[in-house]
């Protein structure tokens, strides 16, 4: 899978010089290039990449100050004029730091860290999402769908069937409330209702006898609450 950059300096000639350097190497796809960095933030709301090419001294917005700006931060590697700034943009955890003009035998050793960077990160990922508990839910007759516990926000009763949601999707499985939530870890997953279980990390507040969860409140049963707040708050400490 090829790795996805931006490109982003108010120089135009500086970005044709990166961009004349990523087109030796086939695993660094340009997605785009922007001349500031706000115009770059509103890119990245509804975008993934995997590097930014990133400038420093820049209009309305520098580029320390974009790095800061950011929730989620890919790789960043800073192409700058100024050796001022390097010890500032370590400690914003950069991947490089190039000082124009840039060599490209320079670039490269920089390409080089990125690539090695990615594969750590892979290693990581790996070892992270193999060590997470999962159940399998069985989807229909023929399909198991395996869903990891940390990834469940609730489980709501229909019957007997059950709807389990997670942040992106939803299950609908034929069992009951009170079998499925034996098989969860208490210590991860609480009863608040006859018709709801729910995920204990993802509680976001607690009002009067209602909880919320991901935006949506929902009802703890007069039979539950006490022994709910004393475990939600408790799990606070």
């Amino acid at each position: 899978m090829s790795t996805k950059c931006l490109i982003i300096d108010d120089e135009p000639l500086a970005i044709n010089v990166i961009k004349n350097y990523l087109d030796d190497i086939n695993d660094i796809v340009i997605v785009d290039t922007f001349s500031n960095a706000i115009d770059a933030i509103n890119f990245l709301k509804d975008n993934h990449v995997d590097l930014i090419f990133l400038d420093i001294n820049m209009p309305v917005f520098d580029g320390l100050s974009f790095i800061k700006s950011l929730e989620k931060k890919p790789l960043i590697v800073i192409t700058t004029a100024y050796k001022e700034y390097a010890a500032e943009t370590y400690e914003l955890d950069v991947t490089d730091y190039l000082v124009k003009p840039i060599s490209f035998p320079r670039f490269m050793k920089s390409i080089n860290k990125v690539f090695s960077n990615i594969e750590k990160n892979k290693k990581n990922n790996s070892i992270t999402k193999n060590n997470r508990p999962f159940v399998f839910l069985r989807i229909n007759k023929k399909k198991l769908q395996k869903v990891y516990l940390d990834e469940i926000l609730v489980i709501e009763s229909l019957k007997d069937y059950l709807k389990i949601s997670t942040s992106t999707e939803r299950f609908i499985i034929h069992q009951t409330l009170s079998s499925f939530t034996e098989e969860l870890p208490s210590e991860k997953f609480i009863r608040i209702h006859r018709s709801f279980t729910i995920s204990i990390d993802k509680v976001e507040s607690i009002e009067g006898n209602s909880i919320e969860i991901d935006g949506v409140r929902y009802v703890i049963g007069r039979t539950y609450i006490d022994s709910v707040k004393k475990i939600l708050i408790s799990n606070t400490n």
